[in-house]
């Protein structure tokens, strides 16, 4: 069913855009501090540690705010997607149009509509794969119940963490920058007529698991061995850059990595913070479960299977 195929592929669109957020943290310790401080060029009189600090506490506050985001993935289920609506993370809510990718086509020439609220993932898979759908347009994506459903415990947690991912903010975003023992003022720069200043840093794999507060519950073991999964992937680390206002909010965040496939890319811009999040769930009439398609479909194989003697 090519409405399920994109559906899933989109999915892993959106866990990388995840992925890319997943080192995140909310808190920055204190050697951590210490060692930006010395790093960092002085700016307006504040250190950029300083301006991180004030960043993530403002962002947090704010609550929400207009997001446009585009992400660039290599390989064959790659390419350029695009995101463009409003999000909240107090709790958290998305309205988003995406664009590109393997969603190219569905939800009709403006894109596909994604809502996600109570932690679950609502995508609009347009009219001509209602067809493929039990007439319903929209599918419900439940990476929890994804998760609890699968055979491999390790896929099941990647699952699991994917979904925690997902619901990063701009704030914990910017805790990227200010967990990053790197972070520098790298000059001032106009980004859409508004004037900000420049921060970069970098994180490397085993820095952005010590700064993922959400991989606490894994024992030292278990820890180990997703570092050497990670680093066995080829990723050595996360290229952050952030560009701030003078009220010291971020106008634009850039997260990159290097993969063995190629470079992941991703450019998130954020405008009117404050902005009013009002999302509700699609009619439950017009939705299809995408757990409840997968066990339809495994029930169906078995009942072939037993129709042949298999």
């Amino acid at each position: 069913m090519r409405a399920f195929r994109k559906a899933v592929l989109a999915t892993v669109s959106v866990a990388m855009a995840a992925t890319l957020t997943a080192c995140t943290s909310g808190e920055k310790s204190d050697d951590a501090g210490k060692a930006g401080e010395e790093v960092s060029q002085q700016t307006d009189s504040r250190s950029a540690i300083a301006v991180m600090t004030a960043s993530t506490r403002k962002t947090s506050e704010a609550k929400s705010a207009k997001v446009s985001m585009e992400m660039t993935l290599p390989g064959q289920t790659g390419g350029t997607m695009e995101m463009n609506g409003v999000m909240g993370w107090d709790p958290y809510a998305m309205d988003m149009t995406m664009t590109g990718g393997e969603l190219a086509g569905a939800g009709g020439a403006g894109g596909s509509r994604v809502i996600w609220l109570d932690d679950a993932m609502y995508m609009d898979m347009g009219e001509a794969a209602a067809a493929d759908m039990e007439g319903k347009r929209w599918m419900k994506i439940d990476l929890g119940a994804v998760a609890e459903s699968a055979e491999d415990p390790e896929m099941a947690e990647a699952m699991t963490s994917g979904l925690d991912n997902l619901g990063q903010s701009p704030a914990q975003q910017m805790g990227m920058l200010l967990d990053s023992p790197n972070v520098k003022f790298a000059g001032e720069e106009n980004i859409d007529g508004v004037a900000t200043r420049h921060y970069t840093g970098s994180l490397t794999i085993e820095e952005s698991l010590e700064a993922n507060k959400s991989l606490e519950v894994l024992e030292e073991k278990e820890r180990e061995q997703l570092l050497d999964q990670l680093e066995s992937s080829g990723i050595e680390e996360y290229r952050i850059e952030a560009w701030v206002n003078e009220e010291d909010l971020p106008v634009r965040i850039d997260v990159g990595m290097e993969t063995p496939e190629g470079t992941v890319d991703m450019t998130q811009k954020m405008s009117d913070f404050g902005a009013d999040v009002s999302v509700d769930a699609p009619p439950a009439s017009e939705t299809i479960d995408l757990m409840k398609m997968l066990e339809e479909l495994q029930g169906a194989g078995s009942t072939a299977g037993a129709g042949t003697g298999m």
